[in-house]
């Protein structure tokens, strides 16, 4: 395969703020557009984090501004001491507003409408990239493939399962399995640990159990990555034009896909069977972005709604200072019936903050690993 010369460093930065830029806006919006139809008082809608660049007051005294760096966002409510939505620890602060306004303050609403508020963001870019899946699949078809095994590699770990040309999936590690893209995607984030499989073959069922081995694979940009392999060729693709409501639904099915590929990653991250390299960092969105616009607009939009995906599942991710983490100690408000001590808040928000941030870090760390840049400044010293 032909290796394709990456993008330059400025094409590379223009997308990746133009990728980060949009789904910022839309999952801020996610928050925003559920305050205001709670009446909830909003005061800055920001994308970027920063100085502000370019911005403007609309007339419910929201100040919407862009700031210089892309790397987030954020929709402030009044009331509310910072950006991250914690409630104020100074008793009287609500006595600085008129008694209408208080009733507007996002602390001050029930539980359920905050609730809702908080996870507009990730639902938002769920429902985004769905929008996405579905335009493409009417407008440039759905790429299927049906779960049949096309041919079996010899020596691979299907043909010592017992697998042969012809058997057709019913399910794979527990999952049902409704095309051949199910079992790459299952296979894919596979870590060699035995899978169990469901094939009918003959027309009667037969379970068996196959041992993935992992491969390093290079892109065509040279990206290198591990994936599980199983040694099966899947049979002939074929490319089916929805109409709306199967496009929809399409829609739904990928989406969903992409959160068990996620939520199996991350899983076998935490429980230490895949390295925390594996994750990508603010590095690695950029570099991908820049790769995705120099493949044409179609595939840059597909990436954005892949990203889109990926933002609305780390956001749910009950860690403080997320969406997840929001939605973690309203549940525990919930349970208690009462607000938790601001301190506590403080404590858990500021808790959350590091490990972000740490994360960010050796993320970035590995990222920057990845693209070379420690080899290339080791030789510039030596």
């Amino acid at each position: 395969m032909e290796t394709l010369a990456s993008p330059g460093l400025l094409f590379t930065a223009a997308a990746f703020a133009l990728v980060i830029g949009v789904l910022v806006f839309v999952h801020e919006y996610g928050h925003y557009g559920m305050a205001r139809l709670f009446g909830i008082k909003v005061e800055t809608f920001a994308v970027g984090f920063g100085r502000e660049i370019i911005g403007w007051t609309d007339g419910n005294g929201t100040r919407w501004k862009l700031g210089w760096l892309p790397l987030g966002g954020y929709a402030k409510f009044a009331g509310d001491a910072n950006a991250a939505s914690m409630p104020s620890s100074d008793p009287d602060a609500d006595s600085r507003w008129s008694p209408e306004d208080r009733a507007n303050l996002f602390h001050n609403r029930p539980l359920w409408q905050r609730s809702l508020v908080v996870a507009a963001g990730p639902a938002i870019n769920f429902l985004f990239a769905i929008a996405i899946f579905a335009i493409f699949f009417m407008a440039y078809g759905h790429q299927i493939t049906p779960p049949v095994a096309g041919m079996v590699v010899e020596g691979s770990p299907a043909a010592a399962a017992g697998l042969k040309a012809g058997d057709s999936f019913v399910s794979l590690d527990g999952q049902q399995v409704a095309r051949f893209e199910d079992i790459s995607r299952i296979v894919a984030v596979n870590t060699g640990t035995p899978i169990e499989a469901v094939v009918e073959r003959d027309g009667a069922l037969k379970t068996v159990t196959i041992v993935p081995r992992i491969v390093t694979e290079v892109d065509r940009f040279g990206n290198t990555y591990q994936r599980g392999q199983v040694g099966l060729a899947s049979g002939e693709r074929v490319i089916v034009h929805h109409g709306p409501i199967d496009a929809i639904r399409w829609a739904g099915i990928e989406t969903w896909g992409a959160v068990r590929m996620m939520w199996d990653t991350t899983a076998q991250v935490v429980t230490g069977r895949r390295a925390i390299a594996d994750l990508g960092g603010p590095v690695k969105i950029a570099q991908f972005s820049g790769q995705s616009a120099s493949l044409g607009l179609p595939a840059l939009i597909a990436f954005i709604a892949l990203i889109s995906i990926n933002l609305g599942f780390i956001n749910l991710l009950p860690i403080p200072m997320l969406d997840g983490g929001h939605l973690f100690l309203y549940a525990l408000e919930g349970i208690r019936r009462r607000p938790l001590n601001p301190r506590l808040q403080e404590w858990a928000f500021m808790s959350g903050f590091a490990l972000l941030m740490s994360l960010m870090l050796v993320l970035t760390w590995h990222d920057l690993q990845s693209v070379g840049l420690w080899d290339r400044l080791a030789t510039a010293i030596g």
